[in-house]
This record gives structure tokens, sequence and C-alpha cells, in this order.
């Protein structure tokens, strides 16, 4: 188990009040605030570390670099807002679709993603 720094403390709290997946440059600059000297190998180092231990998770998005978000959060899906980029949660799920799969196939798990533009961009 890693020691709690005040770095590792400085990127949880980052994640944590971000509420919504963050790259790990969003990551960085929310920490700063707290640990100015941070870097970005730190930040790196600790996202890991953190995901290894369970208490954060990845998101994947298609054609993405990976964000962090907290691993205690219930399943939920993602909106990525097309003009400043940044990925928001969806907490609603339409439910089992296995009956999109075809036919003899087993569905698992699934991700769903929308995009559209987020309440900021879509301002008039």
């Amino acid at each position: 188990m890693e020691r709690n720094t005040r770095q590792r403390s400085a990127i949880q709290q980052a994640i944590s009040q971000a509420q919504r997946p963050l790259l790990p440059q969003e990551v960085l600059d929310a920490a700063q605030q707290h640990v100015p000297g941070l870097g970005m190998a730190t930040v790196y180092r600790n996202l890991k570390t953190l995901v290894e231990e369970g208490e954060l998770r990845t998101v994947s998005l298609p054609g993405e670099n990976p964000r962090f978000e907290l691993a205690c959060t219930a399943h939920h899906h993602h909106f990525q807002c097309m003009t400043c980029q940044r990925v928001f949660d969806v907490h609603a799920c339409p439910g089992d679709l296995s009956h999109l799969a075809p036919p003899g196939f087993q569905v698992e798990a699934h991700e769903l993603i929308l995009y559209g533009r987020c309440q900021a961009c879509a301002r008039p």
C-alpha cells in the first residue's frame, strides 16, 4: 500500500471535487492549486497506483486518452461535449441491452457514450 502523501491527497481531491472523469492534465491543473510543484510524472504514477488499489477507475472513450474517476460510483454512462471535449457522468442506464445483440450472443457488460454539447457550450 502506498503511503498517503500531500501530492496523492491533492490528486484524490482534484478527482473527487470534479465529479466527472478527468484527463491527467486536468488532474495536474487542479492538484497544482494545492501542491504548486506537482509534476506530470507524479500524477501518472499516483493515478496508476490508485487504479491498481481500486480507488480510481479508468474511463476509456474511443479515440481519446484515458480519463479517471472515483471507483466507488455506481454503474453509469458518460456524455462527451463535442465542443470542449469534457466528459460528464450520466447517472442513468437503459438497463438490459441483450436484445440488441445478434442471436446466440451473450451480453456481459455494456458502455454507453452520449455525444453533444454540454450546458456551458450549448448557451447561445
